[in-house]
Order: structure tokens, then C-alpha cells, then sequence
């Protein structure tokens, strides 16, 4: 019998090494979180996460982070149709421009965010003079986020559209098809997956996001105050186990909205290659 030639040399190396290096960096550190956590009794845990301070912190998190992710997952796609579809001066400049958040400090993004956005900012002052408060809100919690995740949106849209042929797109038009229904029934089901991926990515960036929220959120308690923050106060206070049932809730709700969108994307795939 012919042994079979692997593709890669040296695989049982290469995955010893790659499953190393992933129980160091991913799997080690959430068992911590398990670990802490367990020092705890379910009654203990459940009065941690229910307390009212807790409850309204995770309120902030998860609204400003949904209502973020979905304005990226449009926004995202524009972004991505614009520089992918047209030339234009400065083009690759703006393409560079989209990776700004992921190079930028997320500290210097919250304050150049607030000193924009305050009501003697530059951008804040003309929303004061009509009444909209928009740093230390949740207007600009959302805005900061919308900031740090619409990368993740344009760089999964991006190489989708770049390798759409735009053969179907003119057989469409041929067909006599307008060119929003166009888009709805030729475009978008091709990037359908790559935007649930930008959206998934964007919303769990979004809901453990510490340094670029803080400074613009205000930390009001019961109105502005995030979860990571409430975090790092139970750390500062030397109490671990609360700040890990505390993070271990996050945790899960990043987890389940990762599976969810694994769920729509082979959903999405088994429809696209008709069912099989």
C-alpha cells in the first residue's frame, strides 16, 4: 500500500507546536478564569453578577456594542464597495487609514475621541449649541466603539468583493434585473458570510473594549459605567473571584455570539452551494 505523502512536512511538529502555543496564549488563561471562578459557590457567583451595579454595567456594554457592531456592518460594507469599486486620489491612503485603529493606543484614541467630542470640542461644541450631549453618554460610548471595529468589518467584506466576478453582476443587468436588485440577489449573498464575520469580530472587540471607552463614557454608575471597568475596580480591591464571574459572563456572551454567527455562516454556505 502506497504511504500517503502529507502536503506539509513535519506535521506532528507543526501542530505540537501551533496546539503549544495556543494552551499558552488562549486556552491556560480562560481556564483561569474557570479556576477563580470555582473558589466560589453558584450563590456567591449568582449575587456577584446580579448586583444592580453589575447589571447596569452590563446593560451599557452589550447595547453601546450591538448598536456599534450593526452601524460597522453597514458602514463596513460601504467602506469596502468604495475602495474596492473606485479609484480616487489618496485612495491607498484611505485604504491605510481603515488599520488606524488597530495601531493606535487605545488610550490615545479616548482622548483624542473626548477632546473631539466634549462640549468645547470641535465636533461637540455644534452638537451642544443644539442640546446633544454627546461625550460621557452612551452616544459616545458608541461612537469610540464604532471607532476600534469597523476594521474588522472592512477587511472581511473587502477581499470578498475583490474576488466577486462582476461577470453575474452584468448577466443580471442583462436580465433586466435594477441594480438594487442586483445587489440584494447577486452581491449580497456573496458577502452575507464575510459580514457576519466582520459583525461577530467587531461585537466581541467591542464588548471587552477598555481604553478607548474610558475616558469618553464618563464611568457614571448605572448610566455610563462599563463592564471592563467595573473589572479593573474588583482587581484594584484584590478581589479576583468577583472580577472573574464577572468577566467569565462576558466571556460567555462573546462565545455565544461567535457561535451564533458560525451557525448563520454554514447556514449561509449550505444555501449558497444549493443544500449539499
Amino acid at each position: 500500500m502506497k504511504k500517503k505523502v502529507r502536503i506539509i512536512p513535519g506535521f506532528g511538529l507543526s501542530m505540537g507546536v501551533t496546539l503549544s502555543l495556543l494552551s499558552l496564549i488562549v486556552l491556560i488563561p480562560l481556564a483561569s478564569l474557570v479556576v477563580f471562578t470555582a473558589k466560589m459557590s453558584p450563590s456567591e457567583i449568582w449575587h456577584v453578577i446580579t448586583r444592580k451595579r453589575v447589571l447596569a454595567s452590563f446593560e451599557v456594554s452589550l447595547l453601546t456594542a450591538l448598536i456599534a457592531s450593526l452601524i460597522n456592518a453597514v458602514m463596513g460594507v460601504v467602506l469596502a464597495w468604495v475602495l474596492v469599486r473606485y479609484d480616487f486620489p489618496l485612495k491607498r491612503l484611505l485604504d491605510g487609514m481603515i488599520e488606524l485603529p488597530f495601531a493606535l493606543p487605545t488610550a490615545v484614541a479616548g482622548i483624542s475621541l473626548t477632546s473631539l467630542y466634549a462640549d468645547t470640542g470641535t465636533v461637540g461644541k455644534i452638537f451642544a449649541k443644539f442640546g446633544i450631549k454627546i461625550a460621557y453618554t452612551r452616544i459616545g460610548i458608541t461612537i469610540a466603539l464604532i471607532f476600534i471595529g469597523i476594521p474588522f468589518v472592512v477587511r472581511s467584506v473587502q477581499p470578498v468583493l475583490e474576488k466577486l466576478d462582476p461577470l453575474y453582476e452584468e448577466a443580471a443587468g442583462m436580465l433586466g434585473a435594477s441594480r438594487v436588485q442586483t445587489f440584494r440577489k447577486v452581491i449580497l449573498p456573496e458577502l452575507r458570510p464575510a459580514i457576519f464575520t466582520g459583525f461577530g469580530l467587531a461585537f466581541g472587540r467591542c464588548l471587552g473594549e477598555y481604553g478607548s471607552v474610558v475616558f469618553i463614557a464618563g464611568n457614571q454608575p448605572f448610566k455610563t459605567e462599563i463592564t471592563p471597568l467595573i473589572i479593573m475596580a474588583e482587581l484594584q480591591e484584590y478581589d479576583y473571584s468577583s472580577a472573574t464571574a464577572i468577566a467569565l459572563v462576558m466571556l460567555a456572551v462573546a462565545f455565544l455570539i461567535l457561535f451564533l454567527v458560525n451557525l448563520i455562516q454554514i447556514h449561509n454556505s449550505k444555501i449558497l452551494n444549493g443544500g449539499h
